[in-house]
Parts: structure tokens; sequence; C-alpha cells
């Protein structure tokens, strides 16, 4: 199956927010990917559900993969389902009952995904596989856009599809973090099924089509 790619919002020119998110969109990528800060768990603030609502009618067929940066994250979920969101990501560390917190997300009707900061490693997962849909692997330190790409933590990607393969898991496995046409290839083929990327598409100087272009003539088919 082909590699999905997530255009990531933090990078998208924030004035033409809802213009960007199309542009996206008109080159057949189905996930848009959405960064929440909280100014505690990152350093950075972004956006909050209102934007994911806002966006909404705008990209009606998209499916809004949002990742929340924040601290207790539980305290967020039924605002962000009803905003539209298809996937709420949290993160292993900022949740004291990270199992509680899957489960509530999909009972709320959405996919449930754990992200992994870079020094956090795969096997915290191991007692909650069956509670999530997806693993969200930080190849940079989360806050900020256009961070230099972590080779260690990439290793994870290996790791997390033998560990899928062991549990007889169905999980996806998604990385975040300076994702570009020199990183791609290398993540694909380790195991990634999502590829979440920001200043690669929508700083290309050609455009946001140009950049998602130059990411799939890399990727395998």
């Amino acid at each position: 199956m082909a590699v999905l790619l997530a255009p990531s919002l933090l990078a998208a020119d924030h004035a033409r927010f809802g213009e960007q998110a199309q542009a996206a969109v008109a080159t057949g990528e189905t996930w848009l990917h959405i960064d929440v800060m909280d100014g505690q768990f990152v350093p950075n603030l972004t956006f909050g559900a209102q934007v994911v609502r806002a966006l909404r009618p705008v990209c009606p067929t998209a499916f809004f993969d949002v990742h929340l940066m924040v601290v207790e994250p539980e305290r967020y979920i039924e605002a962000f389902v009803e905003a539209g969101a298809h996937a709420i990501t949290v993160h292993i560390e900022a949740t004291a009952h990270l199992q509680r917190t899957l489960a509530a997300i999909r009972e709320a009707g959405c996919l449930a995904g754990v992200a992994l900061n870079p020094a956090t490693p795969p096997e915290t997962l191991r007692y909650v596989l069956g509670d999530l849909d997806m693993v969200l692997v930080m190849t940079v330190n989360p806050g900020f856009g256009g961070q230099a790409f972590l080779p260690t933590a990439a290793r994870k990607v290996p790791e997390l599809a033998q560990l899928r393969v062991e549990a007889g898991a169905g999980f996806k496995i998604s990385v975040d973090g300076s994702v570009n046409v020199k990183t791609a290839p290398g993540l694909a083929h380790d195991g990634a099924d999502v590829l979440v990327a920001g200043s690669a598409i929508f700083n290309h100087p050609l455009g946001v089509a140009a950049g998602v272009a130059a990411l799939r003539e890399v990727l395998p088919v």
C-alpha cells in the first residue's frame, strides 16, 4: 500500500490558511495534519479546536489528523471531536492515564494515536497496543517546524514495525519531523505508513503541488 502523505498546516502561510489547506487537498492527498500546541508541553502556541471547526467546511473531504502537543490532552478530546477531527494523537509524556485517554478517543469515534518524543522508546507502548490505531514517531523535538532531522529517533520506525508483527497489531506508523525528499525514502523503506511533511510542501519554491509531487517522486508507489 502506498505511503500516505499528511501535509502539516503548521508550515502553511497562516494568512492564507484555508487556501493552503485546499491546495494540499487538491493534490489528491487525503490527510491534513493539524498541530495543536499549548505553550506548556512544548514552547510554542498554535491553534485550537476553533481552527479545525473553521477548516471543516473548507476541506469537507479531508481526513483531519489532529496532533495534541498539550498537557492533559484528555481535557480537549470532546472539543476536537465536535470540531471535526478524525484522528487524535496524544503524547505519552503528557497524560498520566494513557490507556484511559486512548479509550476515550476511540469511544468518541476517532482513531487514537500516541506520539513518542525523540527520547521515548517504543517499548513504553507494549501494554496499550490493543488500544491504539497509530504511533507517531517524532524525529525532531516537538514545538517548531524546520528543525534538523534526528536519525537516532528514526530508528524507532523499524523497531515499531517489528513490534507490530510480533504483537499481531494493526496500528499505522507515522513520522513527523523534517520529512523531505532526503529523509522520506528511508522512512518509507523502514515501515512508515504516514509521513507528515510541513516545510517540504508549504515552503517549496514552486508551490504546494510541486512540494507534494517532489515527495511522491521519491516514495514507492
